[in-house]
């Protein structure tokens, strides 16, 4: 491998570094942050060699001295002399001390039972200490925005057709459910992250040499990383509890994804009921002057069409051949970056929807654009309700009735002389509602008389991941 002195981060070959990257990130998952973990285990396995009485205290003192002052370029340096990552970083800390303290560097361990308990641990310290607390912000400004906006009357939609009213809190509400329940799966699946020192196929074969509980050597290693031993083990830990995190992490795109489109389609210039915040001076196109492009949805979406399809590599991982194989070694070094572009998204996803303006003229004037069509649900149950027939088919002829002769739905009902019967057994609002001649109070009324309960299910399904979260 060629190493390089001067390096510009704009001769790095992945966006992931010159445009994603993520300083808290990198403190976790950059290839320095990975060294500097492994030799934390390595320090960790000295200090049980010290507490089993394997080693003295001045020999233990000898090699935790070292901290700090290894680097990556140095291990990759003695790397590209001998063509081992794990001896590579043992030379760095054996160089740097004396002939009775070298023997016990490494000493009864095998590459991955440092690689492995590394990368548990710093996969745990990065989804707690900067995904997780991502994901808590941006679903506490949804959840805001679902009780902001929990009374504000939208027309929904599905197959991108007008369907029946709803409210746009009650539309945010579903996402902050979909979100809170990833956070928590997300959460509880971080914690069962476990490490090993079981050896170089998993029966504790050198630990056995070392101590009189191989078991409890290992727990005593890995728990000092706040870290469970795995049940059992080959070379490598059993992959499914980080495969499953790399599932959640793209359930987790996946719904930010969904997300990013029904804002991206709720901004389009002939809806216009959102639209992200256009700063001064921003340009939406090198030749439309005009343009206020929704970027930041659509960057969303971009980045998860590339974390989706690698998650294919994860699964691929899975399986090791015996007690190890080199399958997933160049493979596994990428994992970083799908966390990475994750926590790009959610922080992205915050600023944008923190100053998301709802546009009330807008979402009027939708709701209204296929007149009063939508009451078809209502009053076919209405009057199905009512004892009438074939309530369905009725309904279905008048709204085709109303579209040819272009007046209201509630007007070609209130003029059917075969309805005239069943208007007496309608609720007293819907009969109002039907004899009402003045457009704008049949405004305010149709906004209103059929929501259901979108806004008190947008209030309760807020009120309860806020609760259930602890979000202040």
């Amino acid at each position: 491998m060629k190493m390089r002195n001067q390096f510009s981060l704009f001769d790095c070959l992945s966006p992931v570094d010159y445009r994603y990257r993520d300083e808290e990130v990198a403190e976790y998952l950059s290839e320095e942050a990975f060294v500097r973990y492994k030799l934390e285990v390595e320090y960790m396995l000295v200090g049980q060699l010290l507490r089993e009485g394997i080693c003295s205290p001045e020999v233990a003192e000898e090699i935790w001295k070292t901290h700090g002052q290894i680097t990556a370029e140095e291990v990759y340096a003695e790397e590209e002399k001998i063509r081992h990552d794990i001896r590579a970083l043992v030379n760095c800390i054996r160089k740097r001390v004396s002939d009775e303290a070298k023997p016990f560097v490494h000493m009864g361990a095998t590459s991955y039972d440092i690689v492995e308990t590394a990368n548990a641990a710093r996969y745990k310290g990065v989804i707690f200490k900067v995904l997780l607390p991502a994901l808590l912000n941006l679903e506490k400004i949804l959840i805001e925005i679902a009780l902001r906006e929990a009374e504000t009357v939208q027309i929904g939609r599905t197959h991108g057709q007008h369907a029946v009213p709803i409210t746009f809190g009650f539309a945010l509400a579903g996402y902050v459910s979909r979100l809170g329940k990833s956070i928590v799966s997300l959460k509880k699946l971080a914690q069962e992250l476990c490490g090993k020192f079981s050896g170089a196929c998993g029966a504790y074969n050198a630990s056995s040499l070392l101590a009189k509980n191989p078991e409890e050597f290992e727990l005593e290693i890995v728990s000092k990383l706040d870290l469970a031993a795995a049940e059992i083990s080959t070379q490598i830990a059993p992959p499914e509890t980080l495969t499953r995190i790399f599932s959640e992490v793209v359930i987790i795109y996946g719904i930010l994804a969904n997300l990013s489109d029904d804002m991206r389609h709720l901004q389009r210039t002939e809806i216009g009921e959102v639209g992200e915040e256009f700063k001064a001076g921003q340009v939406g196109s090198s030749t439309m002057p005009q343009k206020r492009n929704p970027i930041n949805f659509e960057n969303v979406k971009s980045l998860w069409k590339v974390v989706m399809p690698r998650m294919m590599t994860v699964f691929m991982d899975q399986i090791s051949e015996h007690q190890r194989d080199l399958t997933n070694s160049a493979s596994a070094r990428t994992y970083g970056e799908l966390i990475d572009y994750l926590v790009d998204s959610v922080n992205r996803l915050a600023r944008t929807m923190k100053k998301l303006k709802v546009d009330g003229a807008n979402l009027e004037k939708n709701f209204f654009a296929t007149g009063d069509m939508f009451l078809a649900e209502p009053l076919y149950i209405l009057l199905a309700k009512a004892g009438y027939p074939d309530a369905h088919e009725k309904i279905h002829k008048l709204t085709l009735l109303a579209q040819e002769k272009k007046m209201p739905l509630a007007e070609a009902f209130r003029k059917d002389e075969e309805l005239w019967p069943y208007i007496p057994k309608l609720p007293s609002e819907w009969q109002e509602l039907i004899e009402e001649t003045s457009s704008e109070i049949k405004r305010i009324r149709m906004r209103k008389i059929y929501t259901g309960l979108a806004a008190k299910k947008a209030r309760k399904t807020a009120k309860r991941w806020k609760r259930e979260l602890k979000i202040d």
